[in-house]
């Protein structure tokens, strides 16, 4: 692995996505991406008795349909990295008991799936490992009980506030060729914007996206026109205008590339507020629709920089700001360049 400027990794192996798993639940599936996924549920509870439950089976089902798609079992993976949003990231935990797989679990909030993608690269690249599974999780039932209010509790939303996405998005990592390759990964830093609404969290990350994507056009010779699309995770409806806003301050303009996947995964007319977040936003869309698109050669190459809010309801409670942060990957068609 080479280190590029401050933050960017330029992998010097070959690294491919080999398959992928997405599974997402009843709204999701309503959305314009309906066809880009693997599996839906037509139903919160995805026939489980719980929404924990009920995450958990996302996740199991994704890793399933990904394993299949390579023809790989769990015995030929080498590790297995993965997060979510519930405390003490429980739904990774309790599927890393049953695959069986050396594990690393990991918190990075909504910006974890870019960072076990960029993690899973970085061990296959050092040598540590030849095979990678990375995945996240999400789901909106669960998670709005844990951060906000229960869903039951029928509380007036905000323009503002964002929809956790309810779904599970898994990649599988090696050097055996295939039709899409990491090429880079950036890590970025926490950033604190200063503020302290749980129900503006596109506000709250924008900054963090707009340092992250700054910073890898320093390290790098790249320039945006070079990317098909540059896609955040979930700043949505509120925050995608001010990074374009904050970019363009710093001589930086992304905003005839841009795209934002908690405004992709769902039709404007969806009761979504300002759009879709959770670690499984940004994983099902790249994961589902950005990577058969390079896999088709519709896109040659894409940013995806996930972005996170690293709070918990205690510090929330406590008037706390939210400390942001967003991490980058950088897909190719493999072989190609973009057009």
């Amino acid at each position: 692995m080479g280190k590029i400027g401050k933050q960017t990794w330029r992998f010097e192996k070959p690294i491919y996505i080999n398959s992928t798993g997405t599974t997402v639940g009843p709204l999701e599936s309503q959305g314009p991406l309906k066809d880009s996924f693997d599996k839906w549920f037509d139903k919160l509870h995805c026939d489980e008795k719980n929404w924990e439950a009920a995450e958990r089976k996302l996740l199991q089902e994704a890793i399933t349909i990904c394993l299949n798609k390579a023809n790989q079992t769990t015995k030929n993976i080498d590790i297995f990295l993965a997060g979510d949003l519930l405390n003490q990231t429980v739904t990774s935990n309790f599927i890393a008991r049953e695959v069986q797989i050396p594990f690393l679990g990991l918190f990075g909030a909504c910006s974890t799936s870019m960072e076990s993608l960029a993690l899973g690269a970085q061990l296959i690249d050092s040598g540590y490992a030849q095979t990678a599974l990375c995945g996240v999780s999400s789901h909106n039932g669960a998670t709005e009980r844990q951060f906000r209010y229960p869903t039951e509790y029928g509380g007036p939303t905000v323009k503002t506030k964002t929809f956790t996405v309810t779904g599970a998005g898994v990649a599988l990592l090696s050097q055996k060729t295939s039709h899409v390759i990491v090429k880079e990964a950036i890590i970025g830093k926490v950033i604190d914007w200063g503020i302290g609404d749980p129900n503006n969290m596109g506000t709250a990350m924008a900054p963090a996206a707009a340092d992250t994507i700054y910073t890898f056009f320093q390290d790098t010779d790249y320039n945006p026109q070079d990317f098909d699309m540059i896609v955040t995770g979930d700043l949505s409806s509120v925050g995608s205008p001010i990074l374009k806003q904050l970019l363009l301050e710093k001589k930086l303009d992304i905003s005839q590339n841009h795209h934002d996947c908690g405004l992709m995964i769902y039709r404007p007319n969806q009761p979504v507020s300002a759009g879709g977040s959770g670690c499984a936003c940004s994983a099902v869309v790249t994961y589902g629709h950005l990577v058969k698109q390079l896999t088709k050669g519709t896109i040659k190459r894409v940013l995806v920089v996930a972005t996170g809010a690293l709070l918990n309801p205690t510090v929330i409670m406590q008037k706390e700001t939210i400390p942001c942060i967003a991490h980058g990957v950088v897909l190719e068609a493999a072989g190609g360049q973009n057009s």
